[in-house]
């Protein structure tokens, strides 16, 4: 129940990521054409961009947590025995959830100040650009407890005890390394 609730928070989040992208080229791309051939533009499209951009970094780094999709390096870490990888798991997520409640505690302060600020072309209340770092903080501090909780209930997998994820690059290295030895055998 609870997993499907946070598959379907993050689908919405993959195509509000969506949204926010279409609008950003559309804005930029017509700016540009307006500034070229008619010596005119529009007024928000920089700022509007630049807020679409920020939001949508937030809300890909909440879908990539969920996927365990953000980049590292398991050179230590995969050559430990289970026991040291549910160790370094457990350290790992508490220091993420430290630094969730910076981000949260910063964020919040800075939407509280910016509540009566507004934005130089739109207008706006700038305390909407400063929840994106408050939406972030709160979705990703949820998604780590959660994973924690699995953690020390010993329902996670042997195979989620990394939580990083090579480049592609190592990838397909290690995938020619393994034909090469399945092939030699």
């Amino acid at each position: 129940m609870l997993t499907t609730l946070i598959d379907r928070y993050c689908r919405v989040l993959s195509v509000a990521m969506v949204a926010c992208l279409a609008v950003m080229v559309v804005l930029v791309f017509g700016n540009v054409v307006l500034r070229y051939a008619f010596n005119t533009g529009i007024a928000i499209s920089d700022e509007l961009s630049r807020w679409l951009f920020v939001w949508m970094t937030f809300m890909g780094a909440i879908v990539a947590l969920r996927d365990r999709g953000h980049l590292g390096t398991d050179f230590l870490v995969g050559r430990l025995p289970a026991a040291g990888k549910k160790l370094c798991l457990g350290i790992g997520h508490i220091a993420m959830l430290f630094v969730c409640w910076l981000l949260f505690s910063g964020a919040l302060a800075q939407t509280r100040i910016n509540l009566e600020t507004t934005s130089a072309a739109m207008e706006v209340s700038m305390a909407w650009f400063y929840a994106s770092g408050v939406v972030f903080a709160v979705s990703a501090a949820l998604l780590l407890v959660l994973d924690f909780l699995r953690l020390v209930t010993g329902r996670i997998g042997d195979d989620e005890l990394i939580a990083v994820q090579e480049s592609e690059e190592v990838g397909l290295e290690g995938a020619d390394a393994a034909h090469v030895k399945g092939a030699a055998r």
